[in-house]
């Protein structure tokens, strides 16, 4: 082990020991070392620590101290000569908080940032290139910042103005067929015009030293072969060398490049392409951005959620910290690039390399490769197969995301698909084509309110998507290929019936069965059949039983019926699945959709595409779903062994009825419903609701004295506008105590009377604060041109148990209703007693704030 720093530091003569010292906290018993002095006695401070220099046995250290040079001990130390001295653990299990961490950097701030300085000279072992050397030692890397000596200071310069040049077509050596005359690319009279967008491209490699064996990257050319017959090449290439703005990951340079002069020479766009540089244009180049760069872009895009601005913002701060936006802006010609890199991509991944064919639907997407997919992963099934039937179940849950906007695009007839309909976004001509044959029917939801069903109409007149929906894999998270749609007008049955079918057709030949999970599939689920037969753009796989269910979440938001009916816990063969998964799929998603508001339509169905194609698709619930079904299978077979054996064949047989009826009867799933039987109490009538009811008589009664206070407050004389008010106010009132009365007979019985006599309500009012013209039976005046007031709802008496009295109560056996009133008498009391307490304490509050503290008069009356 290393020489302690103690023994270079430390003076002869003292000795340095630790202590181990524990203290009380609030977080527990925590222990430090703590360094003591004692004076040395004559030995050496570098003699074995194993020898003590006490001679006197009361003066040896304890067990808990220990020498400071000791061999095993790296000791550090401030500027001041304090040692500092963190020792292991010794229970080695708890670790150092970030703030212990902290407290340490603080003592080597200065240590660092000396190395941080002597960092930027040149270390003396490597020289200082002169022009020729540097020029020679940077012809394979021609994207480094180097530094040029200006007689004061190191100047950041540029390789292309010491003469570095970029040789096309020979690995990065000198063409031997070209002359060394300057051509710059501005003539032009130099370039074929013949040149366009389509003319076919292939790819290898970025010139690289001889010794490179890494594998080239292989793309597929586009377009057909009689459409690249009509765009003939005519290979004519610039004389001399060539001036590019290149952009690399170590910001934007300006090189010299001389093309390949060869008789057989390539254009100079795939030139360009086998060093590495992907060209912005093919008739005129001026900008390139090498593989490098675009793989960057695309990655930062997907991990770090960056779009593309800030992306070339930060080259652009690489470049020139000091003069940004000097460097020239090649922000658009990025995200062109940017999509045509990724087409390559996926075209490479997905193995269209060696073959020129049309692409399918969905064939440039991975679904998830643990759903069965017959001749992919499980064989296709027979009829006499004996394998379970869920092991061949498709289970697929739905969902919209309401964030994925889009405005509508400055030139909507200018569009360019790349990748249309062949990842996960479906092809825009069919799907434009059954929305606009399909009706939408508005449906009312039957069950409770739900923000899919009655907003499916929701329209916004300036966005031209005001959503997106699709189908994902329930059990592991992965979006379907070729079923995610663009929302109109909201989430609108005929946009997730076009992703349900689009979904059930891939991949699915010779399954029989599929799950499908649905926020709102109580209502969905009704007329589906019939949607799908009357349609000529929607199919469903003939033999594909579609068996609904709703998330765990969701369902509890429905009637109490559609747990039973739809929950994934009574649907055979679904496994521990939550129906909830597609809710945690849109989290990531949703962090790019601001910048894809704004992008054309195809750019934007792009994006989505391949941040959809990036999800990792892992089931972190299979040590969970293990654990889950060794504790249930120990609890059923406890419940199993004491239920009676009749009683079992019983439920067995009913389960067995209700999953056959479950696909045209929903309602036979009602059996797991809990079913409870209460014994009715003797002498009471049922009084389900009671509670909520006598609430509301009680709140009648304070808007009564509340209205009661106001007509007080007004007096004898009201004004046109008080006296509007409060006889809307008592329309409003004798609304309420009408329809508290038309619930009497449910809760009261037929036996009550509405003769019964029940008296006015009888309000006192302190005299204390009111005017003088204000008697405790004040009413608006009645002589004169007023009429008599005979409509007077803030004093009717209403049927509560209180104002009936206890005999009455017996008679009509609702004695439980006065228990249930007496318990609300005491919480509004209690929230009066409340209210008086806050208003005292504010009362307190501005007297000590405010009135005691002030110096006028005026204020503290």
């Amino acid at each position: 082990m290393a020489k302690s720093k103690a023994k270079e530091v430390m003076p002869r003569g003292t000795v340095h020991l630790v202590k181990w010292v524990q203290t009380n906290t609030t977080r527990g018993v925590q222990g430090r070392w703590v360094s003591e002095k004692c004076k040395n006695t004559g030995r050496s401070a570098q003699s074995s620590p194993t020898k003590s220099p006490m001679k006197s046995p009361t003066k040896q250290p304890s067990d808990k101290t220990t020498y400071r040079f000791s061999e095993d001990f790296d000791a550090s130390y401030d500027d001041q000569g304090i040692n500092r001295v963190q020792l292991p653990n010794r229970r080695g299990k708890k670790k150092q908080c970030p703030n212990e961490y902290l407290r340490q950097w603080k003592y080597r701030t200065h240590d660092y940032l000396d190395i941080m300085l002597q960092g930027e000279v040149p270390p003396p072992d490597r020289p200082i290139f002169c022009t020729k050397c540097c020029r020679a030692e940077h012809s394979l890397r021609p994207f480094h910042w180097i530094s040029q000596w200006n007689r004061d200071f190191f100047e950041r310069t540029t390789l292309t103005k010491l003469g570095v040049e970029i040789h096309a077509g020979h690995r990065g050596k000198p063409c031997p067929h070209h002359d060394w005359e300057w051509e710059d690319m501005d003539d032009e009279g130099q370039y074929a015009p013949g040149l366009g967008e389509d003319a076919p491209s292939a790819e290898v490699l970025w010139g690289v030293p001889e010794a490179y064996d890494g594998e080239p990257d292989v793309f597929v050319e586009l377009g057909s072969a009689a459409a690249a017959q009509d765009s003939l090449e005519v290979n004519i290439l610039p004389a001399g060398k060539t001036a590019i703005t290149v952009v690399h990951t170590s910001g934007v340079h300006t090189m010299s490049i001389r093309f390949c002069r060869c008789p057989d020479a390539e254009t100079l766009d795939k030139q360009l392409f086998k060093m590495g540089l992907f060209l912005a244009s093919f008739t005129r180049p001026k900008t390139a951005f090498t593989f490098a760069l675009l793989d960057n872009f695309i990655l930062d895009n997907l991990e770090c959620r960056t779009s593309a601005m800030n992306y070339y913002s930060k080259l652009k701060r690489i470049t020139s910290s000091m003069f940004p936006h000097l460097v020239p802006d090649q922000y658009w010609e990025l995200m062109r690039v940017a999509r045509q890199w990724r087409q390559l991509k996926l075209l490479k991944w997905n193995g269209f390399c060696h073959e020129r064919r049309d692409l399918k639907d969905g064939e440039l997407a991975l679904f998830c490769p643990a759903c069965p997919q017959p001749g992919i992963n499980v064989a296709v099934p027979t009829k006499d197969d004996p394998s379970p039937k869920w092991l061949y179940t498709r289970s697929l849950v739905m969902d919209g995301n309401f964030k994925a906007e889009h405005l509508h695009p400055t030139h909507p007839e200018d569009k360019v698909w790349l990748t249309d309909g062949q990842c996960f976004m479906v092809a825009r001509a069919r799907y434009q084509a059954h929305l606009a044959i399909s009706k939408d029917s508005a449906q009312r939801s039957e069950c409770n309110n739900h923000r899919a069903v009655n907003q499916a109409n929701a329209s916004r007149h300036k966005l031209e998507t005001t959503g997106i929906g699709g189908c994902a894999c329930a059990r592991h998270g992965c979006f379907v290929p070729n079923s995610m749609v663009d929302f109109q007008k909201g989430e609108r049955q005929m946009n997730m019936d076009y992703t349900l079918c689009n979904a059930l057709s891939y991949n699915t030949d010779g399954l029989c069965q599929a799950f499908m999970f649905y926020d709102v599939n109580c209502q969905y689920n009704k007329h589906l059949r019939r949607r799908v037969d009357e349609s000529l753009h929607l199919t469903i796989p003939s033999g594909m039983e579609i068996i609904p269910g709703i998330g765990l979440w969701h369902v509890h938001g429905h009637q109490d019926k559609c747990f039973a009916q739809y929950t994934s816990n009574f649907i055979p063969g679904a496994a521990r699945i939550d129906g909830e998964i597609m809710e945690t799929l849109w989290v990531p998603l949703n962090i790019i959709l601001p910048s894809a508001r704004g992008m054309s339509t195809p750019h934007r169905q792009e994006c989505l595409d391949y941040e959809m194609n990036d999800w990792l698709f892992l089931s972190r619930k299979y040590k969970e779903a293990k654990q889950g079904v060794r504790e249930s299978t120990e609890a059923f077979e406890k419940l199993n062994n004491t239920a009676d054996p009749a009683m079992v064949q019983r439920w067995e047989a009913e389960e067995n009825e209700a999953q056959a009826c479950r696909m045209t009867d929903p309602s036979a799933m009602d059996i797991y419903d809990v079913r409870l039987r209460k014994a009715p109490r003797s002498g009471e009538r049922s009084q389900l609701g009671a509670v909520t009811w006598l609430a509301c008589g009680i709140t009648i009664e304070e808007m009564q004295i509340a209205l009661a206070m106001e007509i007080r407050r007004a007096g004898k004389h009201q004004t046109e506008t008080q006296t509007l008010e409060i006889g809307r106010r008592q329309v409003r009132l004798q609304h309420s105590i009408d329809e508290f009365i038309a619930g009497v007979a449910r809760y009261l019985g037929k036996e009550y009377d509405g003769d019964d006599c029940i008296t006015d309500m009888d309000m006192d009012f302190l005299e204390d604060g009111l005017d003088s013209d204000c008697s405790s039976d004040d009413v608006p005046d009645s002589g004169g041109h007023q009429p008599q007031v005979l409509f007077r709802p803030e004093i009717a008496g209403i049927p509560l148990p209180s104002n009936l009295g206890l005999e009455r109560c017996e008679e009509l056996g609702v004695v439980g209703l006065v228990r249930k009133e007496i318990t609300l008498r005491d919480g509004q009391a209690n929230d009066m007693l409340h209210v008086i307490r806050v208003h005292l304490a504010d009362k307190a509050v501005l007297f000590r704030t405010t009135v005691r503290l002030a110096k006028s008069q005026a204020t503290t009356t």
